[in-house]
């Protein structure tokens, strides 16, 4: 007389289906990682690739000695904001501003004519030199 049930239990594991999770895992973190913004700045200066078309025509220069220029046009620090907002009154739609920085200028300039332009709800460009 045989007891043995004739319902064996196969004792191996099939791993197949376990790599496919793992990869389907893998493959969904990997996009939405690439997803996720910091806030922050990327700035890649003095050197970028890629193309920004602007429409306006306001832009303002910083020479390596601190010198501002609003499109050609020498300006003092002192007039810098009130220049800055009469060239923009002119302009319709989105008022935007491209901003051009040597790339030996004092960070604390360009961060001046951030300021100005965020107090005044500008559109900011920083211009790079493509490669």
């Amino acid at each position: 007389m045989n007891l043995r049930g004739r319902n064996k239990v196969d004792p191996n594991f099939n791993m197949s289906s376990m790599t496919d999770i793992v990869f389907l895992l893998l493959i969904f973190f990997m996009l939405t990682s690439t997803l996720v913004t910091i806030n922050a700045i990327d700035l890649f200066l003095p050197n970028g690739n890629g193309k920004t078309e602007n429409k306006t025509k306001v832009a303002v220069s910083v020479t390596k000695e601190g010198v501002f220029y609003i499109n050609k046009t020498k300006v003092s620090a002192a007039n810098l904001e009130r220049k800055l907002v009469e060239a923009t009154s002119g302009v319709e739609g989105t008022k935007s501003l491209v901003i051009r920085g040597d790339k030996k200028v004092n960070y604390e300039e360009v961060v001046k004519i951030i300021d100005i332009a965020h107090r005044n709800k500008l559109k900011m460009v920083l211009a790079v030199k493509g490669n």
